[in-house]
């Protein structure tokens, strides 16, 4: 998504050209906290507020589902150390992380907020004044020079009439194509993470897997009477499960049924967002997807769940064909690569 709205007096091209030049995700992050405070009808917005917005929006992102920003940015860093030092949940909402940081009186938290005032409000107005002295960007920009979007003090940014208009009436826009140039930037530094531009935003609820217990699994544990969970061994029945993914959502970003098993309930809490070591689960979990799918053929050959199989077995002609298929070295290739490449990402094994 590169076109930007047009708008008399405004030089849209020189905001498109900030992003051709990036080695970090400051700048989108910037700048996407810059047009959700002038959505707020803000026009002086302090500095502290942006810093604390650019952490908020990275935080899911990065403590979820564990983007890698690349080894020059200090966002995962400074996250990971506020993460700590606040308490505050990986799974927090944005509005709570901004909340706690903004309210903080810990001055390392302080200190990570203020390291993003050494390069990144005066870096991002480069195509509009040209200067590698920051006190001259400063200077400059506090006439709105080259019409550039804000002007720049110690402690606050000006937001230019000129654009203010524009960033409002066209925010969705706008944030749209800031996004979609940091999925190509994140994509670019994480080559083998599936489905990035999901992964920038938390969903407002995710699914809660219904239609998969109803039309897959209680059908499975119909003919079986009941499965053992392969974490902690207890007996599961149809009403007293629930489904859960082996490989965790929050890396796969799906809900795939080949993914998917019947687990004890008082497990699944526990086991959050962590891999299952292959060599001590993988066997269990292969064995009930194998039943499962000669049970869910056998019973309901037209099931659309088995469709989802055919992503790992390809060259099936139909799905009721799958059972004579359903070899476990190529099962297990699939997970040996996704758990890989996981584990490099930061995502923690089970115990």
């Amino acid at each position: 998504m590169n076109y930007l709205p047009h708008a008399d007096g405004i030089p849209i091209n020189l905001l498109a050209g900030c992003f051709n030049r990036r080695s970090t995700t400051y700048k989108f992050y910037w700048f996407l906290s810059l047009i959700q405070f002038v959505e707020q009808g803000k026009e002086k917005i302090e500095k502290k507020n942006l810093f604390a917005q650019m952490i908020a929006n990275s935080w899911y992102t990065l403590n979820y589902f564990h983007i890698s920003f690349g080894v020059q940015d200090k966002f995962q860093a400074a996250i990971r150390s506020i993460r700590e030092i606040e308490k505050i949940n990986v799974q927090e909402n944005t509005e709570v992380v901004f909340k706690k940081l903004i309210e903080s009186k810990n001055r390392e938290t302080q200190k990570f907020l203020r390291h993003f005032n050494i390069n990144v409000p005066h870096k991002f107005l480069s195509p509009w004044i040209s200067a590698d002295n920051q006190k001259v960007v400063y200077h400059f920009s506090q006439d709105f020079g080259n019409n550039c979007p804000y002007a720049l003090f110690d402690d606050f940014v000006v937001i230019n009439p000129k654009w203010r208009e524009y960033l409002k009436r066209n925010s969705k826009i706008l944030k749209d194509f800031c996004y979609w140039n940091l999925t190509l930037y994140l994509q670019a530094r994480n080559p083998n993470v599936p489905d990035i531009a999901n992964k920038l935003i938390k969903s407002p609820q995710r699914s809660p897997l219904n239609e998969q217990r109803k039309a897959f699994w209680n059908i499975v544990l119909e003919e079986k009477g009941k499965i053992k969970c392969i974490y902690t061994g207890n007996d599961l029945i149809i009403g007293d499960y629930v489904v859960e993914h082996f490989i965790p959502y929050s890396f796969v970003s799906h809900d795939l049924i080949w993914n998917l098993l019947p687990a004890d309930k008082s497990f699944n809490g526990s086991k959050g967002n962590k891999l299952p070591r292959l060599e001590k689960y993988f066997d269990a979990f292969y064995q009930i997807q194998k039943e499962a799918v000669e049970i869910v053929v056998r019973k309901t050959p037209k099931n659309k769940f088995l469709q989802e199989y055919l992503t790992i077995f390809p060259n099936v002609e139909s799905a009721k064909d799958l059972p004579s298929v359903f070899d476990r070295v190529r099962f297990k290739e699939n997970f040996q690569s996704l758990v890989s490449i996981a584990s490099n990402n930061g995502f923690m094994f089970l115990k």
